[in-house]
């Protein structure tokens, strides 16, 4: 059946569904290409809308029968549902469909992995498996019954009656369909227990494919940390007698938090030493807090509709990342979230695919599970605390729980909460949930007899469909500090409400440097004109570790820019500053590593973009090139040193001190392959004893030219593990020269390990060449045919994953011409395939609109 014509959906056309649901019951037949699923839903009128206009989803489904109330019926059927007359009173409706979940390599509803039956249901797959009213505010209690000859049967809630052939499970929460899941298959269980605060046991599994439970540890002591800390800092408890996680090799996404039952790709689930990285490691730890987060944040409190997504994703991003920051080094964190954010959501926000954070409208939902939703939404959070306080922010969440436990909530609701528990009036806040783009704050500054007087003035440019954009309430954390490098004042919140603002600083004996947006506390782009001089004062006095870090980064653009423009060398005060920085001790590992980074090819070419200039990616890679070389020689003596001393010799930990050290010994080994060739990297790739050291050297030496042995004798060991594998894949075409990633790519497309259907491998090596700036805009098209060549393919088995990766093209505007008649070709030739998905002609649409 081919998709509908696209239609766009709004917010405002938001309306009740007619019919409430008392009791959900399902029975599952399975078979690989005839499973049967039989249906018994108990409705009754719904007294909040006099809609009675009765309609179900359901898309590929081969209807066997249906009744209400124990009467045959016909319900007339259309490609997205059916419709039907039903009694103006409480009644039974009765279905039973047939669904081939082999054939399913959408892999939304259910769907086979490698001879698993599995789920994916958020935020439209329900559908897939039977009629029903597939949206997120229709909530209710669910009871299956699973019958198959598979030794594991699983779903939601709590366990029941279970015998040959079959198990039923009863969920006693109410819930939406996307929040239903079902697994079946040969599995093998990694168990634990946790003791609830209030004294509820509860029995926790992970479950894998036999031979993968020794990947199992790090993922079980990560969610025992999660529920602990979710009680400790929220007093959320668990609510089921078993919380079961499964790990799934075909998944379009991280993980899913499925009620009692969260289904996971297995690469945010398996880790081992090695083979797994400390970056892998803590990746897993966060998800696992993510899923488990969602709880209560997601699924005892849920979204009305998918506008809201915000509301359940960005307050849990936020609440997984205070737990990696109390679990790991908060500074790190910070850092790491806000380089994220950056590269990925500003990137968002400046282009065709910019949307507020709760969008107006959509014509596919999957195409807004998005930075913008997720990470943005979560800095809206976290400026929420910012602006009320710590001892305020959680009576609100106290008050959210208790008044809309079991509820699918909006944004309204979300503030309504906080003005009452706060008093304050969050009108101007909420157009950060309203208003796409990314504010800019321009800053100057003037100091007279003692008072230092700072001026802002917010601007944000227009997005699609958005020209004018009132000013926002701002939180500004600023701290000053003395020419000697004191602290001379304490961070205070500057509450910006106007469009142009200024504050003044009393009482001060000399014209102090100011720390300005201090742990980043606004998504927003800072403007302020000042010396390098200032950003090297900066990076080796400021207090404010974000800030810290913020100069070094800044004095390495400065000069990069400067290099790009007018040819300039590398910039030796960044080179002195950044070396001083290094081998300081009293800085943490993990920090000074983060430091040793250097501004994105993308960041340079967004830089160059908003000053006029049209970038050149080959240019860029270059520069980065001679200035990462300047550092080499600038540090020669002291990379070997820190090399040495980083040096973990401990048995492994991924614990945020062995991580640290080892980044910090890793980065070191880059400034050294410089300077020796690969010789350091290659003896490091021999004896290294667990994945992280293995990965780091195996990224120099294909970095050095001098990869190729490295690349055979790393499958040789690894060809069993398809997640170290997806490591092979991906480290070939991020590495490569520029002038070679494309043609690696489309090398790797088809060597025998190659699989389009499974999205682990598909972004591996189609996802890596577009993180490949310079090879992925080569000025010959050849990246742009390739990426536009393999979606072309992949949209008939997997219209949401295809969609994802097409916004590659999304900055497409900012090159030059030649560039840009090359990409707009290639996205024009996916949009005239016949039969091409919704959720693929959006995304191309969108794009082509810029």
């Amino acid at each position: 059946m081919k998709d509908a014509a696209p239609q766009t959906v709004h917010l405002k056309d938001y309306t009740p569904f007619g019919y409430l649901i008392d009791k959900v019951s399902l029975t599952f037949l399975l078979h690989p290409s005839q499973t049967r699923v039989r249906a018994r839903i108990a409705f009754r009128p719904n007294p909040e809308t006099s809609d009675r206009r009765f309609f179900l989803h359901g898309e590929g489904l081969t209807l066997i029968s249906a009744s209400i109330d124990g009467a045959p019926v016909a319900p007339e059927i259309t490609e997205e549902g059916l419709t039907c007359a039903v009694p103006d009173a409480p009644f039974l409706w009765d279905s039973e469909v047939q669904i081939d979940p082999a054939a399913n390599t959408a892999l939304e509803g259910l769907y086979m992995s490698n001879g698993m039956y599995c789920t994916q249901c958020e935020a439209e797959g329900f559908r897939k498996i039977t009629y029903y009213p597939d949206r997120p505010d229709v909530m209710a209690p669910f009871d299956v019954r699973i019958e198959g000859d598979e030794p594991v049967l699983l779903s939601n809630g709590n366990p029941g009656a279970k015998g040959d052939g079959f198990a039923e499970w009863h969920d006693p929460w109410p819930k939406p369909a996307y929040l239903f899941a079902l697994v079946a298959g040969d599995l093998v269980n990694h168990p634990g227990r946790f003791t609830t605060r209030s004294g509820r046991e509860v029995a926790l599994n992970i479950w894998v494919r036999p031979g993968d439970e020794h990947k199992c540890a790090f993922a079980m002591e990560s969610l025992i940390k999660s529920m602990t800390w979710d009680e400790d800092v929220y007093g959320r408890e668990y609510d089921l007698d078993v919380f079961n996680i499964v790990a799934v090799d075909d998944f379009n996404m991280g993980a899913m938090e499925n009620k009692g039952l969260n289904i996971f790709n297995s690469a945010a689930v398996l880790a081992s030493p090695d083979t797994s990285t400390d970056a892998n490691f803590e990746r897993i730890e966060a998800i696992i807090a993510h899923e488990y987060f969602h709880n209560w944040t997601g699924n005892r409190i849920t979204c009305r509709d998918w506008f809201q997504l915000c509301l359940k994703e960005g307050l849990t991003v936020f609440r997984d990342a205070e737990f990696t920051a109390d679990m790991r080094s908060a500074a790190v964190k910070r850092i790491e979230d806000v380089i994220a954010l950056r590269a990925r959501q500003f990137r968002e926000d400046n282009g065709p695919l910019a949307h507020p954070v709760r969008p107006e409208s959509f014509v596919e939902i999957n195409n807004f599970y998005t930075a913008t939703v997720y990470e943005k939404g979560a800095e809206l959070i976290g400026m929420l605390k910012t602006l009320v306080g710590d001892e305020d922010y959680a009576r609100a969440l106290d008050l959210y729980f208790e008044r809309h436990d079991g509820e699918a909530a909006t944004i309204e609701d979300w503030l309504k909460v906080f003005e009452d528990a706060t008093g304050r009036d969050l009108t101007q806040f909420k157009r950060w949930y309203t208003d796409a783009g990314t504010p800019r704050i321009e800053v100057t500054e003037e100091y007279d007899d003692g008072t230092y007087t700072l001026h802002f003035e917010q601007k944000t440019p227009p997005t699609p469909g958005q020209e004018d954009k009132p000013p926002r309430v701002i939180p500004i954390a600023v701290g000053l500090l003395g020419p000697n490098g004191d602290e001379v004042r304490e961070t205070e919140i500057l509450e910006m409400t106007e469009e142009k603002q200024s504050f003044s600083f009393e009482g001060l004996g000399a014209k102090p440097v100011p720390s300005i947006l201090r742990g980043f506390s606004a998504p927003v782009i800072l403007r302020r004109e000042i010396p390098d001089a200032e950003r090297a004062f900066l990076l080796a006095h400021d207090t404010d570790p974000f800030n810290k870090w913020e100069a070094g980064r800044d004095l390495a653009r400065a000069g990069l820019l400067a290099m790009l423009r007018e040819g300039a060398a590398p910039d030796g005060l960044y080179l002195d500053a950044v070396q001083a920085m290094a081998r300081d001790e009293a800085l943490d590992p993990a920090f000074r590593a983060l430091a040793l980074g250097l501004p994105s090819q993308d960041d340079l070419a967004q830089a160059l973009h908003d000053a006029g200039t049209t970038p050149d990616p080959q240019e860029i890679w270059e520069a980065l090139e001679r200035l990462k070389d300047a550092r080499a020689q600038a540090m020669q003596d002291l990379a070997p040193k820190l090399y040495a001393q980083y040096q973990v010799t401990d048995p492994y930990r991924p614990d945020a001190a062995q991580s640290g050290a080892r980044a910090l010994a890793n980065a070191s080994l880059g400034l050294i392959t410089r300077l020796d060739g690969g010789a350091q990297a290659q003896k490091q790739f021999d004896g290294a004893d667990n994945m992280t050291q293995q990965l780091a050297a195996f990224s120099c030496l294909l970095q050095a030219g001098r990869g190729e042995a490295a690349t055979r004798a790393f499958y040789d060991q690894w060809r069993h593990d398809r997640l170290v594998i997806d490591k092979w894949f991906m480290m070939q075409i991020v590495n490569a020269k520029p002038d070679r990633a494309a043609d690696m790519a489309e090398a790797l497309t088809r060597h025998p390990d190659f699989t389009m259907k499974n999205p682990n491998r598909f972004r591996a090596t189609l996802g890596a060449l577009a993180m490949n700036p310079a090879g992925f805009h080569r000025k010959d098209g050849n990246g742009y045919r390739v990426l536009a060549d393999w979606l072309i393919r992949l949209d008939p088995l997997n219209p949401q994953t295809t969609a994802r990766m097409c916004t590659a093209f999304e900055t497409w505007r900012r090159y030059d011409a030649g560039r840009q008649a090359k990409i707009g070709a290639e996205l024009n030739r996916i949009l005239v395939v016949e039969g091409l998905s919704r959720d693929t002609t959006e995304m191309v649409s969108r794009i082509l609109a810029a």
